[in-house]
């Protein structure tokens, strides 16, 4: 059975944006390389409608994206939702799937089916309902060194199920942001 890996960055106070820069203007070398790392090997990620049309604009705007960003969209997409045109998505992200299936069902489905790993970045609503239904095998945060308690948007885990975190690795990266990753058990 493949693995689920849900992948989100946040601030130390737990929003996943605000009106600031990309990365909370916290990335650095480190961090940008082992985000790299983590695309090398083939997996297929799952995005939610609302993080691939977020993550579609920002793609279409950015002539030069990351490296990890670049790896990351050459790996194949599916995308739960009974919304979204499948029609409109493969101009941004090339290997695109829109299947109109519940997120839940789906991903139960490609775990079982899957010869790869599965991971989502982002997707705050989408994983909600995977953690929920406990799919989601590896949560991985990343942690950037900023307090937007004004400015913050988008709180990460808010609405989400009660569930008690086994701290499995844990990276520092660039001496400020850390990247936490744990398995999650439903209390």
């Amino acid at each position: 059975m493949a693995t689920y890996t849900y992948d989100v960055f946040m601030t130390l106070d737990g929003y996943g944006a605000g009106d600031v820069e990309g990365y909370w203007g916290k990335q650095g070398p480190e961090l940008l390389a082992h985000r790299a790392l983590q695309y090398e090997a083939d997996q297929l990620m799952v995005f939610g409608a609302r993080t691939y049309r977020e993550m579609a604009a920002i793609l279409a705007e950015w002539s030069d994206p990351d490296l990890w960003v670049a790896r990351m969209c050459a790996h194949p997409l599916v995308v739960p939702s009974k919304t979204l045109n499948p029609a409109d998505v493969n101009a941004v992200w090339p290997d695109t799937s829109v299947v109109a299936e519940d997120a839940v069902e789906l991903v139960t489905r490609l775990k079982a089916e899957s010869s790869v790993p599965l991971r989502s970045h982002g997707s705050v609503a989408m994983n909600r309902s995977l953690m929920a239904a406990g799919l989601v095998d590896v949560l991985q945060v990343t942690v950037f060194p900023m307090i937007t308690g004004r400015i913050g948007a988008a709180p990460v885990f808010r609405q989400f199920a009660d569930f008690d975190l086994e701290l499995i690795e844990s990276h520092v990266l660039d001496g400020r942001s850390i990247e936490l990753r744990y398995r999650p058990t439903p209390l």
